[in-house]
């Protein structure tokens, strides 16, 4: 027995070695940049918190605090509904069930840099396609990508459409895990339709919903890759979250002691999320 523990011991010490090198050293790294006036060209000198400090009365760092959040919730609560009833959808369909779901699960298996030209030929203000389709049914034509007021919500819409399939293919994943025995009790006792959707399924499927949550939280607080295609954080500030932002910082204005502290902070804040779903799914798991 001995022997078997200490050979799967070092079976993982491979795994835990590259956990160390990918993970833990970059973001060790970081966090001793963050710890420096360190900027391009000039000399490089420790001022302990000194950058964190700065976020405090950065204006443009609340901004995109802000955007951050204003993206995660809205395109979090709007793919995990949509995930859930698209889910539902897949898991009844008999008829090219297997073509449907190849379908409707496709988007998120394009690039970012696919999905970022597809939304700028669809919703470019001038040439874009969506403009001409409004404007041929006769209805008001919008700047979409230009707008302040809609760059956010229509970045959310973007990513929605992407990343809906992902969240409705874990959801498919869960209705087809539940156990058959609670329905046929619930279906004796009366409970049909809406109601074992509302009392059995749903609840079931909490931790699964829970599970996509986490996955898709990651991926939102961090998002850079389709907003840095499209608008590149503007117009003005107006989509510059704090990934766009320490970009900026970073490779455009050579401060990378002070992107290195935004990106410590906005690692915290996807730390947490993480940490929440998951004590919210450990309280729901059945």
């Amino acid at each position: 027995m001995g022997q078997r523990v200490a050979s799967l011991r070092w079976m993982t010490l491979p795994a835990l070695i590259f956990v160390a090198v990918m993970v833990i050293f970059p973001f060790g790294y970081a966090l001793w940049l963050s710890l420096l006036d360190y900027k391009l060209g000039q000399p490089v000198s420790f001022v302990g918190l000194g950058n964190y400090r700065g976020l405090a009365f950065d204006e443009q760092f609340w901004n995109g605090l802000r955007l951050t959040f204003v993206l995660y919730l809205g395109a979090l609560v709007l793919q995990l509904v949509l995930g859930v009833a698209l889910g539902l959808f897949l898991n009844r369909i008999e008829t090219l069930k297997g073509v449907i779901r190849t379908v409707m699960i496709s988007p998120f298996m394009l690039p970012p840099v696919v999905v970022g030209m597809m939304s700028i030929v669809v919703l470019d203000p001038s040439m874009g396609v969506a403009n001409y389709l409004l404007k041929s049914a006769g209805l008001p034509t919008s700047l979409f990508l230009a707008s302040s007021d809609w760059i956010i919500f229509t970045i959310i819409l973007v990513d929605t459409w992407q990343w809906t399939p992902f969240v409705a293919l874990i959801v498919l994943g869960g209705l087809q895990s539940l156990p058959q025995r609670v329905y046929e009790a619930a279906a004796i006792d009366g409970a049909v339709g809406w109601r074992q959707l509302v009392y059995i399924t749903l609840p079931l499927l909490g931790p699964t919903i829970l599970t996509a949550a986490i996955l898709r939280s990651v991926d939102l607080l961090r998002f850079f890759d389709v907003i840095y295609i499209t608008t590149q954080g503007g117009p003005g500030y107006a989509s510059s979250t704090l990934n766009i932002y320490a970009y900026r910082k970073g490779f455009e204005f050579s401060d990378i002691g002070y992107a290195s502290a935004l990106m410590i902070t906005l690692s915290t804040i996807v730390f947490a999320a993480v940490l929440v779903f998951g004590q919210l799914r450990r309280k729901v798991t059945w």
